[in-house]
């Protein structure tokens, strides 16, 4: 690749990073293209030779801090091969994780943007909930039928995803945030943990 073909590529690349953390941040109608190109270190003017429209744009960054954080996340599990339930709970309803939405999950920082996007991009959006409901059912109890896991996977995914919302919203400064985190987190170890239900 030549040089000229290398710089736009990284360019490129550094665009899409930047609208990527940028929309996890303010979501996808919060920043302007012109707020973008300025935050990249770019002009304005540039962006239509990497972009043929800001919807481009939108489909690319967001499938792309989707997949970003589909590959941290196993990245994360194939380091410690012992990871429970717990851990994995509480490595995603913290503060930190609740004040800092520009490296967080895309699926909880762009959920309510993604339902307003392109097909591409919702079907992005469904394949990582599908991954990482695949990674929660292998963490539950083996005694659970594969219904049961499945099941019980979508509902921890469901809290997960609504208590950092919900948490987020409230922002750092309100006690019923941390409360929430906390809550779901003891409540979601317990569910881990439960038997079967019985027929």
């Amino acid at each position: 690749m030549g040089t000229s073909r290398a710089d736009k590529a990284a360019t490129h690349e550094r665009i899409v990073q930047t609208a990527a953390a940028r929309f996890r941040e303010v979501g996808v109608d919060g920043l302007s293209v012109a707020d973008l190109m300025r935050q990249a270190g770019l002009t304005h003017g540039g962006f239509y030779k990497h972009f043929a429209s800001r919807e481009a744009l939108v489909d690319e960054a967001v499938t792309s801090a989707l997949r970003n954080g589909g590959e941290a996340l196993r990245q994360k599990l194939a380091a410690r091969p012992d990871v429970t339930m717990e851990d994995l709970v509480a490595g995603y309803l913290n503060a930190e994780h609740r004040d800092g939405p520009a490296s967080g999950c895309a699926v909880t920082a762009l959920a309510a943007d993604v339902g307003r996007c392109g097909a591409p991009t919702r079907a992005a959006y469904a394949a990582q909930v599908e991954a990482n409901l695949n990674t929660l059912q292998a963490l539950l109890p083996p005694e659970l039928s594969p219904e049961q896991r499945r099941a019980r996977g979508m509902l921890i995914q469901s809290a997960l995803v609504g208590a950092l919302a919900m948490a987020r919203a409230m922002g750092g400064e309100h006690a019923l945030s941390d409360e929430f985190i906390a809550t779901v987190r003891q409540q979601l170890s317990a569910l881990a943990h439960a038997a079967p239900p019985q027929p």
